[in-house]
C-alpha cells in the first residue's frame, strides 16, 4: 500500500478546501444572479401592468375631454351579462370589437349573399364586403361628430351576424318556417347572446347587443353611435349595390333618378360623402342623428328607386326561386331528420323549440355550404361497381 508524505496530503486537503470554496461562491453567484433577474422580471411586470393601466386611463381622459356630452363613453357602459376581469390594454367596447371579428359567424360572411346569389366576379359585394363598408362609414361620422368610433365599429361589424344564405331571400323563407318568425338581426344577436362559443355566446357589452338588434332603420338604439348604424348601414348599402347593379348591367348610370345624383352626386363615393357630410352637419352638437329634409327625402327616393330596379329585379333575382325552394327542402329535411344535426345543436333541442334549432343550423350556412349540403343530401349519385 502507497503511503503518502504528510505534507503531500495537507496539499490535497488545502486543494480541496479551494474547490468547495469555489463551488460555494459559484452557488452564491448563481443564487444572487437568479434574484436578481426575478426581482427584473418581476419590476417589469410591475411596470408593464402600470403602463397599461396608463393607457386606458388616457383613453378615458380624452373621451372625457374630447367626447360629445352625447355620446358613450367607454367607461360608462352598462357591463356584461357575466362579469369579467377588465382587460388593461383595451375598453370593453375594444374587447367587443376584437371577439367579433374572431368569431365564426364573422369569417362565414364572407361567403354569403349581399344582392346577387353567390357571385362568381370576384369585385361583387358580399356580406362580409358590406359589413367593412358600414363600419368605415360609421367610424367617419363617429369621429366627425365625437362620438365613441370602438362602439360604432363594434356594432357594425356585428350587425349582420345573423344572415342567412342567399341573403333576404334565404331569410324570407325561415320567416315564413319558423314559429315565431325570423329576422336576421334578432338572429345577430342570439347569436353574439349564445350560439357562438358552443353555446357560450361572446358575453358583449349591453350598448353592443342594442346597436346589434336595433341596427334597422325601425330599430330604436339606446346610443347616438346606434343610431350612426342604421344611416351608415343604408348609405353603404344603397350606393355598394348601384356599383354591383352597373357592373352586372342590371342598372347604368343615368337609370338614376336625376334629381337624386344632382343632389347626392354622380358617383358611389360622392353620394357617400355627401351624405356623410349632411348628416354630420344637421347632427353636430346635437342629441339626435339626422338628416336634412332635402337629402332626407332623396335618400329615400333613391331606396325605393333600388327597390323597383334591382331588389325585386328579375335578372338579378333570376335564381332566387331556387335558392327559396333549398332553403325550404333543407328546412324540412332537418325537422325529419333531426339526429343529422351537428352536436352542439341537438343539445339545444333541450330548451329550444325543434323549429327554432333547425333555423339556427341553416341560417348559420353560407351560400356555398347550402348547395353542397343540398347536393349532398338531394342529388342522387351514381353507383360505382
Amino acid at each position: 500500500m502507497l503511503t503518502l508524505p504528510c505534507n503531500c496530503l495537507t496539499f490535497i486537503r488545502f486543494y480541496l478546501n479551494i474547490v468547495k470554496f469555489v463551488l460555494k461562491t459559484e452557488h452564491n453567484v448563481l443564487k444572487t444572479a437568479d434574484f436578481a433577474i426575478t426581482a427584473l422580471y418581476s419590476r417589469r411586470a410591475l411596470l408593464y401592468n402600470k403602463v397599461m393601466e396608463d393607457f386606458k386611463s388616457v383613453i378615458y381622459e380624452k373621451e372625457a375631454k374630447f367626447f360629445s356630452p352625447y355620446a358613450c363613453r367607454s367607461d360608462a357602459t352598462k357591463g356584461r351579462v357575466r362579469e369579467e376581469k377588465p382587460c388593461p390594454l383595451r375598453t370593453d367596447f375594444m374587447r367587443d370589437r376584437d371577439r367579433i371579428v374572431h368569431s365564426k359567424s364573422f369569417r362565414r360572411l364572407k361567403h354569403k349573399t349581399q344582392v346577387f346569389i353567390s357571385p362568381e366576379g370576384d369585385h361583387y359585394r358580399t356580406r362580409l364586403t358590406h359589413t367593412l363598408e358600414v363600419a368605415q362609414i360609421g367610424r367617419t361620422i363617429a369621429r366627425a361628430l365625437n362620438l365613441n368610433e370602438d362602439l360604432i365599429e363594434a356594432i357594425a361589424l356585428g350587425h349582420d351576424l345573423g344572415h342567412t344564405p342567399f341573403g333576404h331571400a334565404g331569410e324570407s323563407v325561415l320567416d315564413k318556417l319558423i314559429q315565431g318568425g325570423f329576422s336576421h338581426n334578432e338572429q345577430s344577436l342570439r347569436i353574439v347572446e349564445f350560439l357562438e362559443n358552443d353555446g357560450r355566446g361572446l358575453n358583449l357589452t349591453f350598448e353592443v347587443k342594442d346597436g346589434i338588434v336595433n341596427h334597422k332603420f325601425s330599430g330604436k338604439p339606446a346610443t347616438l353611435e346606434g343610431e350612426i348604424i342604421k344611416y351608415a348601414d343604408r348609405f353603404a348599402y344603397i350606393n355598394h349595390d348601384i356599383e354591383d347593379a352597373i357592373c352586372a348591367g342590371v342598372l347604368k348610370e343615368e337609370d338614376l333618378p336625376s334629381d337624386c345624383t344632382e343632389l347626392l352626386g354622380h358617383s358611389k363615393s360622392a353620394r357617400i360623402n355627401s351624405l356623410i357630410l349632411d348628416i354630420v352637419n344637421n347632427s353636430y352638437g346635437k342629441p339626435y342623428i339626422r338628416q336634412s329634409p332635402d337629402f332626407e327625402a332623396m335618400h329615400l327616393k333613391l331606396h325605393k328607386f333600388m327597390f323597383a330596379s334591382v331588389y325585386t329585379n328579375p335578372v338579378a333575382k333570376s335564381e332566387e326561386k331556387k335558392t327559396l325552394a333549398l332553403i325550404e327542402l333543407l328546412f324540412d329535411h332537418y325537422m325529419n331528420h333531426i339526429d343529422e344535426l351537428p352536436d352542439f345543436y341537438k343539445t339545444l333541442l333541450e330548451t329550444t323549440p325543434r323549429d327554432r334549432v333547425v333555423g339556427d343550423y341553416i341560417a348559420s350556412f353560407t351560400d356555398r355550404y347550402a348547395v353542397r349540403t343540398f347536393h349532398e343530401i338531394f342529388t342522387p349519385k351514381g353507383w360505382n361497381v
